[in-house]
């Protein structure tokens, strides 16, 4: 963050200090304060950040952001709002205004963190670009993200989260990114907002805080934003079957660890290797090159950008022990990511292939038939074997075995799946881990990969 006085931070956010000082950083965590320092303190479910702002001050804060009064040093500056929350979303966009370089916003149902990865993977190459760290795309993660920028970024990367209708409106008006976009439109949250229709319309709420004119790269083989229409800004596509898409993978070819295909745009005929492996990869990749072409960046200087690219925290990990494969898939979990999880694996030619499967949260009435397709395409995709965990795996394991998975199981402890899949495991063996974040299903391949190591001993 860029020096700001505390009266300038006042007046960004509508509140009112009587001290003046200087601060060159700014955190809603009291364990992370550096000296010199803005405090805000955010009200959570759980907790109260004004309970926290003594600990703060004595960490090196210098002033803090409350609704009422503390009992702190004369010294340290007090920023009176009314809501920290809302506060700290004015003072993100007030100090984003400051700077001019461009911002690229990335949303979508699935693969948006792989695709903001891949689009600050590329710029890095050649630039100093700041991206959404984790998870933080929501209203509390954005504006922390935004307030890490200093006037030696030249790009930033700004993923955007959503579980209702608005939260994206919110965070576009806030960031007023100069690229927007969306990578696809699927069902996460459809227990929220009803239907893939009003899904994709609050994904387009990215536009809200764009200019006119700006270009909105979109996933051109997905059913809905293929047809989207908008003389307001510059629409351009992205795809692998959509021939008329402006950014194309042609000429895929799928290895055991790694994609290689040829990307074809107005710039020329490009060849890709990406260290991932499935169609969905390759459209994430095609998503990323679409805004450096975009950019108007010379896409032959980063055509080589992804070589290297490594999946975040536990997204398609892929772990090698002995000769057996691990795919880690375990952050998020949905019937699109689902589908492509299990195509991936089925793709694994002359291996035997196993899909470890927890339960997909927050699809509200459509779960059990959303479990039941779980079983019939892995069935369809010829996979060996099946082992579920979680309140719908009996649909899931009843679809699979009633439709040609000869082993098939549901377990009720993740202990009794970890002990039957390391039984069970032979070599040349391609195991996918999938389920989403609540599940906690990297426990499981945790005791499966502690009990292969402990063989070698």
């Amino acid at each position: 963050m860029e020096k700001m006085t505390t009266k300038e931070i006042a007046k960004a956010v509508f509140g009112k200090t009587d001290v003046d000082v200087d601060v060159y950083d700014c955190e809603i965590d009291n364990r992370r304060v550096k000296p010199k320092s803005l405090f805000i303190c955010i009200k959570g479910e759980r907790f109260d950040g004004h309970d926290f702002a003594e600990s703060a001050v004595e960490a090196g804060a210098v002033a803090v952001m409350c609704e009422k009064k503390l009992n702190l040093p004369k010294n340290i500056s007090q920023i009176l709002v009314e809501n920290t929350s809302e506060a700290f979303l004015h003072l993100a966009n007030y100090y984003r205004g400051k700077f001019t370089f461009p911002f690229i916003g990335v949303t979508g149902s699935v693969g948006k963190t792989t695709v903001k990865d891949m689009i600050h993977t590329l710029l890095s190459k050649k630039n100093k670009a700041l991206k959404t760290e984790g998870n933080l795309n929501n209203e509390v993660g954005l504006p922390r993200t935004l307030m890490n920028i200093d006037s030696e970024c030249e790009y930033a990367v700004i993923e955007m989260g959503m579980n209702h209708r608005g939260e994206i409106s919110t965070l576009s008006l806030i960031s007023q990114v100069d690229i927007g976009v969306i990578n696809n439109i699927g069902t996460s949250h459809i227990g929220n907002l009803g239907s893939k229709e009003n899904i994709m319309s609050a994904k387009l709420e990215i536009l809200d805080g764009m200019k006119k004119g700006s270009p909105l790269v979109l996933n051109g083989d997905d059913k809905l934003l293929s047809s989207y229409k908008n003389d307001d800004y510059k629409v351009v596509f992205f795809g692998i079957e959509n021939q008329k898409a402006d950014y194309r993978a042609e000429n895929i070819h799928f290895e055991d660890e790694f994609t290689s295909f040829d990307l074809v745009c107005s710039q020329g005929r490009y060849n890709i290797e990406i260290p991932l492996f499935g169609k969905h990869s390759v459209l994430n990749a095609l998503a990323a090159f679409s805004v450096i072409g975009e950019l108007k960046l010379n896409i032959d200087d980063y055509k080589d950008g992804l070589v290297d690219f490594l999946s975040t925290g536990m997204r398609e990990k892929h772990i090698k022990i002995g000769d057996i494969m691990f795919i880690e898939d375990c952050y998020n979990a949905s019937p699109d990511s689902v589908e492509a999880s299990i195509n991936t694996l089925a793709s694994k030619k002359n291996h035997r292939k196993i899909f470890v499967f927890g339960d997909m949260l927050e699809l509200g009435e459509k779960s059990k038939e959303a479990h039941i397709n779980v079983g019939l395409r892995a069935a369809k995709k010829e996979i060996d074997m099946v082992l579920c965990i979680g309140i719908y795996s009996e649909l899931t394991v009843a679809a699979a075995k009633a439709n040609g998975v000869k082993i098939s199981k549901s377990f009720d402890s993740k202990t009794k799946l970890a002990d039957f899949l390391y039984e069970n495991l032979q070599s040349g063996d391609v195991v996918t881990f999938k389920a989403s974040r609540g599940m906690k299903l990297e426990e499981v391949a945790k005791k499966v990969y502690e009990k292969l190591e402990a063989e070698k001993k």
